[in-house]
């Protein structure tokens, strides 16, 4: 399993996430998501606003694995987006996409 996938269960067992469409536009609007990680297999009408949600409030999201994958990191069902409120995880976490997409 790829090392932002184990830190994402490590956030989410931390109570550092916020999970479900309305709570992390909500988050995004407060400042308080300082990441989102959307699934790459997202309905297109959820991605545009989340997408456009964390660009007009510049927060960095992310494009990751297929809903199952994510889901099976933070151990819930059927997830497609997952925004980070804590600043370490969602620094660390965007070093290793990072990483992951150059290397």
């Amino acid at each position: 399993m790829n090392k932002h996938l184990n830190l994402l269960g490590l956030a989410v067992r931390a109570g550092q996430c916020t999970i479900g469409e309305e709570a992390i536009v909500r988050d995004i609007q407060k400042q308080k998501a300082k990441i989102v990680l959307l699934a790459g297999d997202i309905g297109t009408q959820t991605k545009k606003k989340l997408t456009d949600k964390c660009s007009y409030y510049h927060i960095p999201y992310y494009m990751v694995e297929e809903r199952d994958t994510l889901s099976h990191a933070i151990g819930k069902e059927g997830r497609v987006a997952i925004a980070v409120l804590d600043h370490g995880f969602a620094k660390k976490l965007q070093s290793l996409l990072d990483e992951s997409i150059r290397g």
